[in-house]
Order: C-alpha cells, then structure tokens, then sequence
C-alpha cells in the first residue's frame, strides 16, 4: 500500500488543526511544529529510498484508478524536492522557536507555517492539474496570512501587491485548466501527456502551453518578478527564508513539470520562450542585485537570479541540463533559506538595513561571519561548495545545446551574485567593528544552530556530489522520458 504518499500534506494539516487549540502555549506550537516536520522528514527520505528501490510510485484516493481520482505520483523528482523542503522548514521552524516572535505566535504563526508546507508538498505529489491548482491555493492562503501576520504598515502595503498578483496568475490557471479540460477531456497529467501525444500538439494546445507558462512564470518569478523583492523583505525572518526558499519553487517545478510531460512537442517555440525569459530574468536580477544596499533587496534579486539560472536548463531541454537543474534547485532551497535566516539574522543584531551603515561584525560574531562568508561562496557557484556542481552541469548541458548566449548570461549573473555578496561581507563583516561590546545584542544559540547546520549542509551537498548523484540521475531520467512517468502514474497492475 501506497497510503504513505499522503503523509508529507496530511501530517501538517493535522498538526497545524490541532495547534490552532494551543494559542496561549507558545512552547507547544513551536516544539509542535518541529516535531511534526520531522517525522514528515523522515518519512519522505523512506519514500525517497523506496522510490529508489521500486521505481514510481501511486496513490489513489478513494481506490479510485486513474485518470479518474486523485491521484498522487511520487517520483525522484517530487520526492527529492518534497524532502528537501522538509529539511528547511524543520530549521526555519527552529529558528522561529528560539527567535520567540510572541506578537505573531498569538496570532497562528506555526499552523500557517505548516499548512503553507502542507501545500507545497501537495503541489510537488499530485498527479492531477486540477489538484496542483488546489494545493497552490492551500499554499497561497496561508501565504497571504503569513504575509499579513503582524499588520505592520510595510507588510500590508507589499501585501496587497503580492496577493493582487497571486489572484491574477490563479485566474489565468483556472482559465487554462478549463481550455485544456475542454480540448482533451482529462486533468491527469499522465493521461494529458497521452493525449498531448496523440494530437501532435497542435497550434491550440501550444497556445494553452503558453498561456500555463505565464501562470507558472508569474508564480516562480520568472521575468514578471517585480512583486517579489518588496515582499519578501516585508516578513519576519524565519517566514522570509522559507517564502525564499519554497514558494517560487513550486512554480519551479510546474513548468518543468509542464515543459518535459506536456508540452515537450513543440520546443522551438516553448523552449525558446523559456530560454530568453530566464536570460531577461537573469539580466534583471543582477541589475537588481548591484542597485540596491538593502541587505533585503539584494538577497531578494538573488532569489530572481536563480531562477533564471535554474530555468537554463529546461530550455536548454537535454539530460546533462536537466541534471544541473534538479541539482541546483536541491541546492537553492537549501542555500536561500540559509541567506535569508542570515540577513534577518544581520539586521536582527544591528537594527540597520543597508550594508553601508554597519562594519566589523566578524568581531563581535566570528562564527556568524564565516557561516556568511560560506553562504556566498556557496551561492557564487564557488568549489566545493553545493553551487558549484549544479552550475557546471546546466552549464555543460546549455553548451551541449548549442545555447552560448544562455551560458555566457547565466555566468556571468553567477558574477554579480558573488559581486553582490561580497559587498555585504566586506562592508558589514570586516573591518573595526562599529557595534560597542555594551551594546552588542546576544545571538542565541538556538538561532546559530539553524544557520550552522544550513552550512553544513551546503558544504555536505558539494562534497557529496557522488552520494546524491544517483537521485538527480533517476530524476533527470523520468524529466527526459516522460513514457516512465506515464508508466508509473497510469499502471493499473
């Protein structure tokens, strides 16, 4: 029995119904919630590993048989992000824990928390488009309270900018699920993929493919990304690193997704599309990264950089590239969450915003500064850290394409990643310390902790190439051969 599939979305939404009885213990949420996300943790490293053994697994609710139910699919590519993200949330759960945020803990902080995860595996597992509508939604309603929770003048205002623009890009998804419904009779991906097949995708369907990469882009922050920096940089720090280091992934995923199970037919077109959408996005953001000397802006156009980078390889649409990809996006939840728990952390400590303003924290936090300095080496794609591989690959894979403009831009945004963290070290870090031992605010550990194993991790990740290789070749392979996929998600034996 498959019924374990279900656990990484059901477990939370559990857990989080079951705090919202516990408003006046803080210490019951906070330790609730980690303890939640840890058996969820766990128990998508064993489906992972089952995967592994057994090759794709389903789900059917109801025992209903696709492509009529509901029906989840686990594969190494879901399963890879869906532990992953598990992983992050755990730490971003224990910094909130140890941060002690009491205003909003009053408020529901950690059930939101965890129905925001609940969606986002939800959104990684299904294997209907209708269904990865709904856990969007699940993902985006608590996204909005999150945004909200405090009902500070800069929250409300980003708010509204950021729920306007999640209303819009839900309707386009509706709008295309109906066109798509309409045409082909089946929401099932792998029954669509099928069909899709069997059409030849026609001038329409390649329309409704477009109008899907619009939807998915505007979620991932691909090119129409101008939401994401004021918004991000509204939230507490526990709740940005996870908003960085989750939500536009899952958009992430949907078009790769979309682009190797759909709409693969007609790639001069879609792919082509893709291709100079993540070099505009790419281009924009380390624009973005360079203008700015808020420490919050410039982690948020790092957010936009990389998903220009990641999306390299689905355009570029070759094994080697899809490789690259599933390995750097494994590495970005890890490392975004990471800087932004660091530059909350920074402005936590200090009270300022802007790089100029503070100088020599090394001094004050030695182990904190070189936690930081590993973050950027890390994100700069700097050897051996978990940047490193995935870059080269999609790089290899983009050259292997005969797409040299793509590679020369996402290097050389690599470039102005590290330029721009790089100045945040050097100006905030170094040098005679600006903060005076009587009025040097104390980092607890538990905050430290979350950080330093965030670190490990990314040093772990690149050392670890050879360990994780195998899941990033099993993922890469159902991308490239969707009839695997099929096979899995439709095998009624």
């Amino acid at each position: 029995m498959n019924n374990i599939l279900a656990f990484p979305m059901i477990l939370p939404i559990i857990a989080g119904v079951l705090l919202l009885f516990f408003r006046l213990k803080p210490n019951v949420q906070r330790w609730g919630s980690v303890l939640t996300m840890v058996v969820v943790f766990l128990i998508s490293l064993s489906i992972l590993e089952k995967v592994m053994d057994e090759g794709i697994l389903r789900l059917d609710f109801g025992e209903w048989a696709p492509p009529f139910g509901i029906t989840f699919v686990a594969d190494a590519f879901a399963m890879l992000l869906v532990t992953t993200s598990s992983l992050v949330t755990i730490l971003c759960l224990l910094y909130a824990a140890f941060a002690k945020d009491e205003k909003r803990e009053k408020f529901f902080l950690y059930p939101f928390l965890l129905l925001l995860i609940a969606g986002v595996n939800g959104a990684f597992l299904t294997g209907d488009l209708f269904n990865l509508f709904v856990c969007f939604e699940v993902m985006l309603l608590a996204s909005y309270v999150l945004m909200t929770l405090g009902g500070e003048k800069k929250q409300l205002t980003e708010g509204i900018k950021y729920i306007l623009i999640n209303i819009l890009s839900s309707w386009f998804f509706l709008l295309g699920i109906a066109y798509l419904y309409g045409t082909l009779g089946t929401l099932n991906m792998a029954h669509l993929s099928q069909r899709i097949a069997e059409a030849g995708q026609p001038p329409l369907l390649t329309t409704i493919s477009i109008l899907f990469l619009i939807v998915f882009s505007l979620k991932a922050g691909l090119v129409l990304y101008f939401w994401l920096p004021g918004s991000y940089g509204a939230l507490p720090t526990a709740v940005s690193a996870l908003f960085a280091a989750l939500l536009t992934k899952v958009g992430v995923y949907a078009l790769f997704r979309s682009f190797t199970l759909l709409f693969y037919h007609e790639p001069s077109i879609t792919h082509t599309i893709i291709g100079v959408m993540a070099m505009m996005t790419m281009i924009g953001g380390s624009i973005g990264a360079i203008a700015y000397k808020d420490v919050r802006k410039i982690a948020a156009y790092n957010v936009i950089i990389a998903i220009g980078f990641i999306l390299v390889g689905l355009a570029s649409n070759n094994i080697e590239s899809m490789q690259g990809s599933i390995y750097y996006l494994v590495h970005d939840i890890l490392v975004k969450g990471l800087l932004f728990l660091m530059v909350g952390t920074v402005i936590y400590l200090t009270g300022k915003t802007r790089f100029d303003q503070v100088s020599g924290l090394m001094t004050n936090y030695p182990l904190f500064g070189w936690i930081f300095l590993i973050t950027l080496l890390s994100l700069g794609g700097i050897p051996p850290f978990s940047g490193f591989a995935g870059k080269l690959l999609i790089g290899k894979g983009a050259l292997v394409a005969g797409e040299y403009v793509m590679v020369a831009v996402a290097f050389l945004s690599s470039l102005f990643v590290l330029y721009s963290l790089l100045r945040i070290f050097l100006h905030m870090f170094w040098g005679e310390t600006s903060i005076l031992k009587k009025n040097q605010i104390y980092l607890s550990k538990g905050m430290l902790a979350s950080c330093f194993i965030l670190a490990v991790l990314t040093i772990g990740l690149g050392l670890g190439m050879s360990v994780v290789s195998p899941y990033v070749t099993d993922a890469a392979n159902v991308l490239t051969n969707p009839h695997l996929y099929i096979e899995g998600a439709l095998n009624n034996d």
